[in-house]
C-alpha cells in the first residue's frame, strides 16, 4: 500500500439528483427529497462544513425521450458538480437511480480536465448499452456511458470520449449481471471484484487492491455507492435489492479509508428508495456515509 496523506478539509455540498425514469421501479425519484426531509439528515445538517445545495429534477418535457430527459438532468448535474469543485467544495450527489452517475462523473472529469479513477460499489455492473440491455433501463448503462459506449445523447457530457480511466476503475460487490456486461468490462480492462472473490479473499484485502487501483489516476478519483450493494436485510430502502450483499461495516469502512485522501473528488450515493426504507434504516446509512467525509472530532 502507498502512504496516504489527508487532504485539506473542505466544505461538503450536497446535490440531489431526483431521477427515477432510468429504472423500471421509479420510486428512487423520491429519494433525494425524502432524505432531505429525514431525521437522519436533520441530525447532520447543522454541521458547519455541510450545505445542501440544489436538488435537480428530470424535466417534464412532452415529446422528449427518456434518454433525452436523463441527458438533460445529467448535463445540469455535471454543471453543479463543476461549480462545487471550482469553489473548493466536495460534492456529494444523492440519487435517484444510477443513471445520474453519468452527470456526476462527467462533471468531475470536466472540472479536473481529464478522465478520473472510479470506485463503483454495486450489486450490478451497470455496463449495458442499448444494444445489449435486456430491459432498456438506463440505470443499467451508466458505467458503459462513462467509458464512452452507449446512447450518443448520454456521451461526451463532461469530456469528449471517456470520463473515467478503465485501468483505474474498479467495480466491487457485483452479484447480479449479464454476460454481455462482463465481457465488455473485461475487454476494457476494468477490474471487477465480485461477491465470490470477496468471500474468498475477504473484503479488507479486496478493498486494499481497489484503493491502490483508483488512487493511481493522475487527476483524482471518485466513489459511487449504489445502496443495493448492501444486503437488503441491512439496507432495505433500495431500488433493485439483491440478496447476499455486503455488510454495512464494509461500505462504511470504505469511506473511512478513503474519505480523507487528497485525490478523492466526489462521493455519490444512489438508488435510495424511501418506499422500502423500514424505520429510516437506509437514510441513516446515507448519513453515516456522508459523515465519513467530515473531519474527526467534529459533531456529526
Amino acid at each position: 500500500m502507498k502512504p496516504r496523506h489527508h487532504r485539506a478539509l473542505e466544505r461538503v455540498r450536497i446535490i440531489g439528483a431526483a431521477s427515477g425514469i432510468g429504472a423500471q421501479d421509479q420510486a428512487c425519484e423520491d429519494g433525494p427529497v425524502a432524505f432531505h426531509r429525514s431525521q437522519a439528515w436533520h441530525e447532520l445538517e447543522h454541521h458547519p462544513l455541510i450545505d445542501w445545495g440544489k436538488t435537480l429534477f428530470v424535466a417534464e418535457t412532452d415529446g422528449v425521450s427518456v434518454a433525452g430527459r436523463i441527458a438533460g438532468l445529467c448535463r445540469n448535474l455535471a454543471d453543479e458538480v463543476v461549480v462545487a469543485l471550482n469553489a473548493d467544495e466536495s460534492p456529494v450527489v444523492i440519487g435517484g437511480d444510477h443513471s445520474v452517475a453519468i452527470g456526476t462523473w462527467s462533471g468531475v472529469a470536466r472540472a479536473m480536465g481529464g478522465p478520473i479513477g472510479l470506485l463503483w460499489i454495486d450489486a450490478h455492473l451497470d455496463s449495458h448499452t442499448p444494444e445489449t440491455s435486456y430491459s432498456g433501463a438506463i440505470h443499467g448503462m451508466p458505467l458503459a456511458c462513462l467509458l464512452g459506449r452507449g446512447d450518443k445523447r448520454l456521451l461526451n457530457i463532461g469530456l469528449t470520449g471517456a470520463q473515467v480511466i478503465p485501468a483505474h476503475t474498479v467495480v466491487i460487490g457485483p452479484r447480479s449481471y449479464e454476460p454481455e456486461e462482463l465481457e465488455f468490462l473485461q475487454r476494457m480492462q476494468v477490474r471487477i471484484i465480485d461477491s465470490d472473490e470477496i468471500l474468498r479473499r475477504g473484503f479488507a484485502e479486496c478493498l486494499d487492491e481497489a484503493i491502490d487501483i483508483v488512487t493511481g489516476a493522475p487527476d483524482g478519483f471518485g466513489i459511487t455507492v449504489d445502496l443495493d450493494a448492501i444486503d437488503p436485510q441491512l439496507a432495505p430502502g433500495v431500488g433493485s435489492p439483491e440478496p447476499d450483499g455486503l455488510v454495512v461495516h464494509d461500505v462504511v469502512e470504505t469511506l473511512r479509508r478513503t474519505g480523507g485522501l487528497p485525490g478523492l473528488k466526489a462521493l455519490e450515493i444512489v438508488e435510495y428508495n424511501p418506499d422500502r426504507d423500514r424505520h429510516g434504516t437506509t437514510a441513516g446509512l446515507i448519513s453515516d456515509l456522508i459523515g465519513e467525509l467530515l473531519p474527526p472530532g467534529k459533531e456529526r
